[in-house]
């Protein structure tokens, strides 16, 4: 007897399903896909680009192309992967028209110097004193900034990985690298990460 499906598996068929439907014609399809997939979609451009018009005007392209390509999806692709992969390619092409120089390079700068966050320092605590909630909200206000500090590809990486869900393997499918690429650049991202939210967390507790 099959095993049962795992929620993941579950929500991947039903995709899948909504997305061959839309392209045999069913425009509540699409719009199902699309209220199920917006926010993360919108919060990926949003956070690896900061500039919030620009996110918005790739977010629709990437849901424009979409629209053009859903005659020739095929099931045989997970649509997320599909999906996270044209809004790469978007990025891709924005970043490369706007700066010949390679912003989705390996290179890991010492001002960019940043093992995984301990995500558990970074949440919100249960006690609800000024004085915490303070230094909760300066500590997730450094996390944002050292996260903006990491270079493209692993920032990239640690999104998909951290925000999104996604395994390093789709990570791989979707930016078009090796399995050991993408461990690499969340490893170095986790790495870059804590140690960037550690140096800035002591500057503000030099500065009191």
């Amino acid at each position: 007897m099959a095993e049962p499906l795992g929620k993941e598996s579950i929500e991947a068929e039903e995709d899948q399903r909504l997305m061959l439907c839309y392209a045999r014609g069913d425009s509540r399809a699409f719009e199902s896909l699309y209220q199920k997939h917006k926010g993360g979609l919108y919060r990926y451009f949003v956070r690896q680009i900061g500039d919030l018009q620009l996110a918005e005007d790739l977010y629709q392209e990437t849901w424009g192309r979409v629209i053009k390509a859903a005659s020739s999806y095929e099931s045989t692709a997970k649509f997320t992967t599909w999906l996270y992969r044209i809004a790469h390619n978007l990025l891709i092409d924005h970043v490369r028209a706007v700066k010949p120089v390679d912003l989705f390079s390996e290179k890991f700068g010492n001002e960019q110097d940043s093992d995984a966050v301990d995500s558990d320092n970074f949440l919100p605590s249960d006690e609800f004193s000024p004085d915490k909630v303070m230094e909760d909200s300066v500590k997730a206000n450094l996390l944002k900034r050292c996260i903006a500090l990491l270079p493209t590809v692993q920032k990239e990486a640690l999104l998909l990985n951290m925000e999104a869900g996604f395994t390093a393997g789709a990570i791989a499918e979707i930016v078009g690298v090796t399995l050991e690429a993408t461990k690499s650049r969340i490893r170095y991202a986790n790495q870059g990460l804590k140690s960037c939210v550690m140096n800035k967390w002591q500057e503000v507790q030099d500065e009191r």
